[in-house]
């Protein structure tokens, strides 16, 4: 049997990872009975003990130790739970609410975000053919405000604090499993109050809970850390800019489940939006090839 290379496994782990992204809002779906305060609690209760077991099994527990003894990484994660707690809830929120199809748009427009904050934090330059393409996103965001009457907040919310959460995750510079163990770890306090002392849906104790309904819960835990050892393990394998070409996988899936599978309107002024969003995502992907052919 013929082996794999790195960069055919790296592309193995990229999709895997983009591919559960994507399926991911079908889980969340299923689960919107359940207020999201406590789906939220349980990804951040069974994403410590997955994480945690996953430490335990490939003897990380030295990394974590390293993070805790350094005070200024430890407050920085401490920044970093707060944003990607805000990010998942608000996701969470979305999907249970219809609004899928803003939550595809704002993952659309998290690269040319990450471009914008690199050009600001990182003092990375910036072509103006990449300008070309934020310019056609803003647009794009533009539209939405003029057709919906008010900013798309899903579609600003959950890209700006995974951009923001990425770009410090980059400073600080935390192998991604162990960051997220910590990061977890440091929000599951409020989770574990918040499931015992505030919580009174009628799913909230498990041991009243049908077992296939308690699985799915629990199975938050692989929902959040799997994707992300995949992610990790296609990153050490490929050029980062061939990764950024599968990035666009999730919230295409997003907004393919959310028109043809949940019914989310795709109306006129929706559809100039992602238009507009598609034609920067376009500009940005090819930057190289639309350089050589102006030259």
């Amino acid at each position: 049997m013929k082996q794999l290379t790195e960069t055919q496994l790296g592309i193995f782990y990229a999709l895997g990872a983009y591919l559960m992204w994507g399926f991911a809002p079908i889980y969340f779906k299923y689960l919107d009975a359940i207020p999201v305060g406590e789906i939220l609690a349980h990804r951040v209760v069974w994403s410590v003990l997955v994480t945690g077991f996953i430490i335990t099994v490939t003897g990380r527990w030295k990394n974590v130790r390293e993070i805790c003894v350094a005070p200024k990484k430890l407050l920085l994660l401490v920044v970093t739970t707060l944003l990607i707690s805000c990010n998942w809830m608000v996701f969470i929120w979305a999907v249970t609410n219809e609004r899928m199809l803003e939550a595809s748009l704002g993952y659309f427009i998290n690269p040319m975000i990450n471009v914008v904050l690199g050009l600001v934090f990182l003092n990375e330059s910036l072509s103006r053919i990449k300008w070309v393409a934020v310019g056609l996103a803003f647009v794009g965001v533009l539209m939405q405000v003029i057709a919906v009457g008010s900013l798309p907040w899903v579609s600003l919310v959950l890209p700006i604090s995974f951009a923001f959460y990425g770009l410090i995750r980059k400073k600080i510079k935390v192998e991604s499993l162990t960051g997220l163990f910590i990061e977890t770890l440091l929000v599951a306090p409020i989770a574990l109050y918040y499931l015992f002392a505030i919580a009174d849906s009628e799913y909230i104790n498990m041991l009243e809970n049908d077992l296939s309904l308690n699985f799915w819960l629990m199975f938050a835990g692989v929902v959040t850390a799997l994707p992300l050892i995949f992610f990790g393990q296609a990153a050490l394998r490929l050029k980062l800019s061939t990764l950024g070409f599968f990035q666009y996988l999730a919230p295409s899936l997003l907004f393919i489940f959310a028109v043809l599978f949940y019914g989310e309107e795709l109306d006129l002024g929706k559809m100039l939006t992602f238009l507009f969003i598609w034609s920067g995502i376009v500009v940005f992907a090819f930057e190289k090839q639309i350089q050589q052919k102006l030259k």
